[in-house]
């Protein structure tokens, strides 16, 4: 540490274990720990979706690859998950910042390397984030215009227009209730995780109660080869199995959400981690389960996904009948918009911490947290505004907006398993010296076997996610998922080279600043046995 840092440590010695925490890794506390054990768990399985999620993935694997590739490609994608949330808390908690894996691979890099990973890491994660906010918001416009379909007996008309309208409402009211401070976004994430696995419980027991039993699929159509149904256009079965793997890899990302907001949370080095795994592992059984109750339940095949568009609601309507659907369907609606909600947090707290480390050519301005608040309103607004945009895109061109929106799963993943890789190659090196946190799988076989199988997984599943479902081939059904990924990575980089190296430098320590000055004053190198950054 430079002489100012550790004057300005030594003023937090009474401080609770997360500032110091905070301090050593170079940065101001800057936020209110507001976030107890039960909202930060609740954040972790809302930005998950779990029932939304699954409603808006649904129709993807049961329609290329038929009913049994819904279940066994959900619990072998989750198992893998399993993996991968496992080698994410483990980073976490050793690097508790808002910054999250971004920050986390800049400091298990060489400090030569530090500036390009910490660029790279950061905007496929920023830009996953924000594609993933934009996707979800439009998927709670299409079930909420859905719903009136079902209502009105299929007698409407969803326009562009109207999904496009309603998409843009539904993201400005997110960043308000984004704009409350800290104890209030805790408070209402709390009950988050009730309304989104009571709401799967409930559509499980009612969808069992009013299925009659004659009419419920038998276990060869559930698990068996009868529920293998190749609907590509040409490609083989194998790989229309795996076309399947993409529902639950929708659903079960965008893991280090909760890293985001580390500085928001209590005891984050333990609450974090645990919130994240626990996350995982209740989202992927659950979300068996419920698979596996709505292929029971499902009805011919031939009929889905109806009118509607949505198989689930019209699995839902088939069963329980268009009022009492359309009654559960209001929660399932409410639990995207959770999914939103969280996200918008967790990505402006993203945007923040890439802006304090003048990741952005803005001299800081997005990375000060507003005063009668503490929270990132600069932040908050920008992430709202600039999510809009892929949306409104859709207007213009559909097949550019949701080529925009298959941007989310890939960058994301990718932004994951690099900080894993970096951890396994770098952590004896002099610059790095990796020190875990409390949630840890040790250096032994378990923790090599999970942060092996998480990195070969995602990047096999990376080349299934740029595959195209369907053949033949048409710009309509094209997947665009790898070129623009490719391209967004290309353009940073000669951004990078082109000027960005002038004010990035990599993650930065803040606790020479004076009371939150604008000014960027280089810090000496860390001492090597402390997490400070260079």
């Amino acid at each position: 540490m430079t002489t100012m840092e550790k004057s300005y440590a030594t003023s937090f010695e009474t401080a609770d274990d997360d500032d110091k925490e905070l301090v050593a890794l170079g940065y101001k506390p800057s936020f209110k720990r507001e976030f107890s054990n039960l909202a930060t768990i609740s954040f972790a399985f809302s930005i998950m979706g779990l029932c939304s999620s699954i409603a808006t993935t649904f129709n993807t694997p049961l329609t290329l690859g038929g009913p049994a590739t819904v279940v066994w490609c959900w619990i072998l994608g989750s198992v893998m998950c399993f993996t991968l949330g496992a080698s994410i808390a483990e980073i976490v908690s050793a690097y508790p910042t808002c910054g999250g894996l971004y920050t986390a691979s800049a400091q298990l890099t060489p400090k030569r390397h530090r500036a390009r990973v910490g660029w790279l890491v950061g905007w496929l994660n920023i830009l996953g984030q924000i594609a993933g906010i934009s996707s979800t918001e439009f998927g709670l416009s299409v079930m909420i215009w859905a719903a009136v379909s079902i209502g009105k007996d299929g007698q409407f008309e969803i326009t562009e227009g109207k999904v496009v309208g309603l998409f843009a409402a539904l993201l400005v009211f997110h960043g308000i209730l984004n704009s409350f401070a800290t104890k209030y976004l805790a408070r209402f994430t709390k009950g988050f995780v009730f309304v989104n696995l009571g709401t799967t419980f409930i559509i499980i027991i009612v969808l069992l109660a009013t299925t009659p039993r004659d009419e419920m699929h038998p276990a060869k159509y559930v698990f068996g080869s009868d529920g293998l149904v190749n609907q590509t256009g040409g490609w083989n079965s194998g790989l229309a199995f795996l076309f399947g793997l993409l529902s639950v890899q929708w659903t079960m990302t965008d893991y280090d959400a909760t890293a985001h907001i580390s500085e928001e949370v209590k005891r984050a080095a333990y609450a974090a981690p645990s919130a994240i795994f626990i996350a995982v592992i209740g989202t992927g059984l659950i979300g068996w389960l419920f698979n596996i109750v709505l292929i029971l339940c499902s009805g011919p095949l031939d009929d889905l996904p109806g009118s509607s568009g949505s198989a689930v609601l019209q699995i839902m309507t088939l069963r329980m009948g268009k009022a009492g659907a359309l009654v559960l369907w209001v929660f399932v609606c409410a639990t995207a918009f959770f999914v939103v909600q969280t996200a918008l947090q967790a990505a402006s707290r993203t945007i923040y911490a890439f802006s304090r480390d003048h990741g952005l050519p803005d001299a800081g301005y997005f990375g000060k947290n507003t005063k009668w608040t503490k929270t990132p309103l600069r932040a908050v607004w920008l992430t709202t505004i600039v999510s809009i945009l892929p949306g409104l895109l859709d207007l213009a061109s559909p097949i550019a907006a949701n080529a925009i929106f298959s941007l989310t799963a890939m960058a994301l993943d990718l932004s994951y398993i690099i900080p894993i890789f970096l951890r396994r190659v770098f952590h004896s090196h002099p610059d790095v010296l990796f020190k875990p946190g409390p949630f840890y799988m040790g250096d032994g076989l378990l923790g090599l076997l999970a942060n092996t199988m998480c990195i070969s997984w995602t990047l096999f599943i990376c080349v299934i996610f740029s595959i195209p479902t369907i053949l033949p081939v048409t710009p309509q059904n094209m997947n665009y998922a790898s070129v623009i990924t490719g391209g967004v990575t290309i353009l940073a980089f000669l951004w990078y080279i082109l000027g960005a190296h002038r004010h990035y430098h990599g993650p930065q320590s803040n606790l020479h600043e004076d009371n939150g000055s604008d000014r960027q004053i280089q810090s000496s190198e860390k001492d090597t046995d402390e997490k400070v950054y260079a």
